[in-house]
């Protein structure tokens, strides 16, 4: 099998299948999108078409390529994921390009990611802005582990992985000038997790039509930040009015949402 015959072996031309294909032959064979592109006659190996094809077969299951090959890129990182973590969206990016707005690069600040995930926030803020010193908690211990893995992957340091639940995992007096999190928000009962069945289901629903960990995220903040302390989290896309009024009625100020990268309202940030 060649790479032009590989290329054919998923998904009609011009269809994401076909797209995923191309990007799984990328990663087996270690090369970019143009010499994927221009040397469609080059053979793989039988150990590279083995694991192409079981590749594919796990793609007809339905599982995302992130798992497939075991890695996502984010930011400006490549991330290890695995069926433990959520698989970093592109549109979170927004709320990593919003809190490094309001981290200066010659700024020390404490900052807390809450329910870190693969670390994808956390690790991206901390290698942007290398003065900052971060907490990241999460209440899975299999997530933390592959935080942890994508904190030595990426070479950073100024991280630290903590096990509980939101706030739970601090210890009483820490202060923080920035909280962020990318915390569930799907309603439990919403169609669409039918196509994410391979993800972590902890990670994606909430109660309260999606709300309900927002609700304490918000709700708490305040006694976790420093005077002018800033909070930023992501929700859903039919959710920045709810989220807005949870900000005031938590007594934050300078309360804005900002769009992901469809237009769609995504983040909302306040300030105590």
């Amino acid at each position: 099998m060649n790479i032009a015959q590989a290329l054919q072996y998923y998904g009609v031309p011009d269809s994401f299948e076909r797209r995923e294909c191309a990007w799984l032959l990328e990663y087996i064979l270690g090369i970019n999108h143009l010499t994927l592109k221009y040397k469609s006659d080059q053979s793989l190996t039988a150990d590279q078409e083995q694991q192409f094809l079981q590749a594919i077969e796990r793609l007809k299951q339905g599982e995302p390529l992130a798992y497939v090959i075991g890695e996502q890129d984010f930011w400006s990182l490549t991330l290890k994921v695995t069926p433990a973590t959520l698989i970093p969206r592109p549109d979170t990016e927004i709320l990593v390009e919003h809190a490094l707005v309001l981290i200066q690069p010659s700024q020390d600040l404490q900052v807390l990611d809450l329910g870190t995930g693969s670390g994808a926030i956390a690790l991206s803020i901390a290698k942007e802005r290398q003065l900052v010193n971060i907490i990241a908690t999460d209440f899975s211990i299999e997530a933390l582990k592959i935080a942890q893995q994508n904190a030595l992957l990426n070479q950073i340091g100024n991280v630290q992985f903590l096990q509980g639940s939101w706030y739970q995992a601090l210890e009483s007096g820490q202060r923080f000038d920035v909280i962020v999190s990318n915390p569930p928000y799907i309603d439990e009962q919403d169609q669409h997790l039918i196509d994410l069945t391979h993800e972590p289901i902890t990670a994606l629903t909430a109660k309260n039509n999606g709300m309900a960990d927002l609700k304490v995220i918000i709700g708490q903040a305040p006694q976790w930040l420093k005077p002018d302390g800033w909070l930023l989290v992501e929700h859903g896309y039919n959710q920045a009015q709810a989220v807005q009024q949870l900000f005031v009625q938590a007594g934050f100020s300078d309360v804005k949402t900002v769009k992901d990268y469809g237009g769609n309202d995504r983040v909302t940030l306040g300030r105590i």
